[in-house]
């Protein structure tokens, strides 16, 4: 079965301290991974001012996961659950086409 790559980026609140970002961004990481995907990386991008308030907050930490998937199914759920997780402002998943 052939695989599609995404890349899903998604918006951490600013006042969580490390310890509680480290077991959301693992959380989702997992969920993904139980899901069907193969986690390629997951990383920090930087903290950014937005150009306008999200959820009472005028700045986030970017967080950047790069996957690999053959059906949508573990996108699905982590776009349902970060929906309702309040320590994620903001999500969006892409597909990647990564032909040269």
């Amino acid at each position: 079965m052939e695989t599609t790559n995404y890349e899903i980026t998604y918006i951490v609140r600013p006042d969580l301290n490390d310890d509680d970002k480290t077991a959301l961004i693992d959380r989702f990481d997992k969920i993904l991974s139980d899901n069907g995907a193969t986690i390629v990386d997951s990383k920090d991008w930087s903290k950014r001012k937005f150009a306008y308030e999200i959820g009472g907050y005028n700045e986030g930490v970017y967080h950047i996961t790069n996957v690999t998937a053959s059906n949508d199914e573990a996108l699905n759920e982590f776009d349902r659950l970060s929906k309702i997780n309040d320590g994620i402002l903001r999500h969006m998943i892409v597909k990647r086409d990564d032909k040269n």
